[in-house]
């Protein structure tokens, strides 16, 4: 819950200017805990009309639109999350380099993905791992984290695994009736809230201006676990029927790609470095705290 998250974290220092590139569900939610906390935060989004807008970085169209210089003076961190292009470029690198290089930020964060990770048989990995990306996406991926750190800006690559919170979690998909439980024996998922994202990473830049300085940082929960075991427990704290269970072997005939490539990967996400080498302290430890949160945002 975003008040609770607030009173737990500090502000940046006084006159930071925080450019977050690319307002999505995760960007969002960190410019809302920012700008609760007072810190000036300018947000982007492909369109100025569109939800949390402040400027404009449309890399997408036949003529991108980019934010003026004259809105990013004064800024002294930034957050990408805006995911590669098709090539495989980072395209804030391709058009926003020269202007980050010269704002001169005292800190980057690039939020990237576990699944630069691979298929790791079910086991933990961790940021001193090698990367070994399989899915087209996870490669690209892979291939921006590689272009930002050899950028000369100061950036820490923040990998994150499967996203939820409220409006996006198990719950929906117990409430829509629509999902089937898909039962694989042993495969598991690792999941981080969003509030986690959020205070981890402000927690992450305050860790940096003392000098510690992970090139590269998990930010995931303690319990990887089935997916079924989340939706069972959805289902518990709703009062509803579970869905039908189906095998993976017989679900996966009708799975698009994308969705089956996320079932073709089995990892659990280590968060020893963010959780015990940084200090941060996770607001929703496992996915019974993130659900039952999710669940009072629904009112």
């Amino acid at each position: 819950m975003l008040k609770a998250l607030i009173k737990r974290c500090k502000p940046l220092p006084n006159g930071s200017k925080l450019l977050i590139l690319g307002g999505g569900f995760s960007g969002q939610h960190i410019a809302s805990l920012t700008r609760g906390l007072g810190t000036q935060t300018l947000c982007s989004r492909r369109q100025i009309d569109s939800p949390g807008a402040d400027v404009v970085f449309n890399s997408n169209s036949s003529s991108p639109q980019l934010p003026p210089s004259e809105d990013l003076k004064g800024i002294t961190h930034v957050i990408s999350s805006i995911p590669p292009a098709e090539n495989g470029e980072d395209p804030v690198l391709k058009y926003l380099y020269q202007t980050l290089i010269e704002i001169n930020p005292r800190w980057v964060g690039y939020l990237s993905t576990t699944g630069v990770y691979g298929d790791y048989k079910g086991e933990w990995a961790k940021e001193t791992d090698l990367p070994q990306p399989q899915q087209p996406r996870s490669k690209r991926r892979l291939a921006c984290e590689k272009a930002w750190q050899a950028s000369g800006l100061p950036v820490q690559i923040l990998r994150l695994p499967g996203i939820y919170g409220p409006g996006r979690s198990a719950l929906e998909s117990v409430t829509s009736g629509k999902n089937k439980m898909v039962y694989k024996p042993g495969q598991v998922f690792s999941r981080i809230h969003v509030d986690d994202i959020a205070g981890a990473t402000l927690h992450i830049i305050h860790k940096a201006s003392e000098g510690k300085l992970p090139a590269i940082i998990n930010i995931a929960d303690d319990v990887p676990t089935e997916n079924t075991e989340v939706l069972r427990y959805a289902a518990e704290l709703l009062g509803l029927k579970l869905p039908p269970t189906e095998h993976f072997d017989i679900a996966s005939k009708k799975m698009s790609p994308m969705a089956l490539s996320f079932w073709q990967e089995n990892r659990r996400i280590s968060n020893h470095l963010l959780c015990k080498s940084l200090g941060y302290s996770l607001m929703h430890p496992n996915y019974q705290s993130g659900l039952k949160d999710c669940l009072l945002e629904k009112g």
